[in-house]
């Protein structure tokens, strides 16, 4: 992974102290300008403060602002950050690399985040990794991300869902695999995906409903088709 550019830091600058205020206003206007001015020199700032900052509004304008500035500045402090022990600082570099969409940073997306234990991370990663992800890796991505089919709750299993979807056709093989488990969850959740699939307007929760009223009746699809 390429290491932090110190060069990329000026703790003098007066950013600094607005986006550390106590008012959420005065640090919401201070990302704003950051990214107006896109200066460099505040590219560590903004990414520390992303690791920390407890309000979604501000969150999302220093990620915005971050989008504003020259990827050789950001890239190599965001996938750095990807190694944090904190979730938050995981989530968000991750959440911002998606933003900035460079297929450069794809090597970064390595299965421990598509994997992590915590939820918002693994939500991030998951797409983080379809916004990069090479054509020629869309099947073995679809496969890592089939893992966890039936993973969490209602936000947790949505996520996975549109992941999952986003990767079109090459997800089919994966979906299919998934749907010979004996587990009335996880073939839920993979029938449900792939009806999203096939008709992205089509609701999570009835889709989910219908795969376990299939489920319940011992009206499952073999292995391989559509329910």
């Amino acid at each position: 992974m390429v290491p932090i550019n110190t060069t990329h830091t000026n703790p003098q600058h007066p950013a600094h102290a607005a986006l550390a205020a106590d008012n959420p206003s005065t640090r919401l206007n201070a990302a704003l300008a950051a990214g107006t001015d896109a200066d460099p020199a505040l590219t560590e700032t903004l990414i520390t403060r992303c690791a920390i900052e407890p309000d979604l509004f501000v969150r999302d304008m220093l990620t915005w602002a971050l989008t504003r500035l020259p990827a050789q500045a950001t890239l190599p402090a965001l996938c750095e950050e990807l190694r944090s022990e904190h979730p938050q600082a995981r989530s968000q570099a991750l959440h911002t690399l998606s933003k900035i969409a460079d297929t450069s940073a794809w090597p970064a997306i390595t299965p421990s985040l598509l994997h992590d234990a915590d939820d918002e991370v693994a939500r991030s990663a998951w797409r983080a990794a379809v916004a990069l992800v090479p054509d020629d890796q869309k099947e073995h991505l679809a496969a890592q991300l089939a893992r966890q089919l039936g993973r969490g709750g209602r936000e947790t299993q949505l996520s996975l869902s549109r992941a999952l979807a986003a990767l079109g056709e090459a997800a089919l093989p994966a979906l299919h695999a998934a749907e010979t488990t004996d587990d009335p969850v996880l073939y839920a959740h993979a029938t449900a995906t792939e009806r999203l699939l096939d008709d992205p307007e089509a609701g999570f929760e009835l889709a989910i409903a219908e795969a376990k009223r299939v489920v319940a009746l011992g009206g499952r699809h073999d292995a391989g088709t559509a329910c």
